[in-house]
């Protein structure tokens, strides 16, 4: 919101619905994060400028009588229920992809590369505008593999979210202008890399709990302003430091 009141483009991508916890927090307001058809209702009239992931449910076929699909194509939007990474997005169109009923695939069931593919996308989306952007990327589903203690779900979407963190890396790198953080909000399983007994030429995963942990969570930055990322502070903390940076 704060971007977009200063007229930079905004996007938000996520392998769950996108009226999950995280997305939802950019862009809605009610008092619970269950409140999902209501969080949906908020995204036709954000003002959001690209988004991608789940949640079909929550937007068609509503048990009130609130046509989202007519409020999304009044605010200008082209909305898709399927996605290419050739797609060709012109800059008079807001674009929203809803990719699955509820949350999408994990890698593990057969997902392809949609996050950095759709990353890609919309960082060139979001650039060629000239004013500047914010886009969260989230990969999601890690957590889910930390709540059910599964540790091949988690190296599936960890290295589905390392592609999508190179395809950001890569504009940062050639554009010169960008700063992309990686972070979280929680780690989740008290996940371990332990070794397999006493073989310690082995890993075998180890969880302490199907709950979140207080755990520390890195903080990573790369680009102008990164050095304001170091140290170690509440994770609130990097909202005012992008807020900082940005109104220099």
């Amino acid at each position: 919101e704060w971007s977009s009141e200063r007229e930079m483009k905004t996007g938000l991508i996520s392998t769950s619905s996108i009226t999950h916890a995280t997305p939802a927090s950019f862009y809605a307001h009610v008092e619970s994060r269950s409140m999902q058809y209501d969080i949906a209702s908020f995204l036709p009239k954000s003002g959001v400028d690209f988004f991608a992931g789940g949640g079909r449910n929550y937007f068609f076929s509503r048990k009130d009588d609130t046509d989202l699909v007519k409020e999304f194509t009044e605010a200008g939007y082209v909305i898709d229920t399927a996605f290419n990474s050739t797609i060709n997005l012109k800059q008079n169109f807001k674009y929203g992809f809803l990719l699955a009923d509820d949350g999408m695939k994990a890698i593990i069931d057969g997902r392809t590369d949609f996050l950095p593919e759709c990353t890609k996308v919309a960082v060139d989306y979001l650039a060629k505008a000239n004013k500047g952007f914010y886009l969260m990327v989230e990969g999601s589903q890690i957590d889910w593999g930390g709540h059910g203690n599964n540790g091949e779900f988690i190296k599936g979407e960890m290295l589905d979210f390392d592609k999508a963190i190179g395809a950001a890396l890569d504009f940062a790198k050639n554009d010169g202008n960008t700063l992309v953080i990686v972070t979280a909000d929680h780690e989740t399983g008290g996940y371990t890399l332990a070794p397999n007994g006493s073989n310690y030429n082995e890993i075998q995963p180890a969880f302490a709990t199907t709950g979140h942990s207080a755990t520390l969570i890195p903080v990573f930055a790369y680009g102008p302003g990164e050095e304001a990322f170091r140290g170690i502070y509440e994770n609130t903390e990097i909202f005012h430091k992008i807020k900082t940076l940005l109104e220099k």
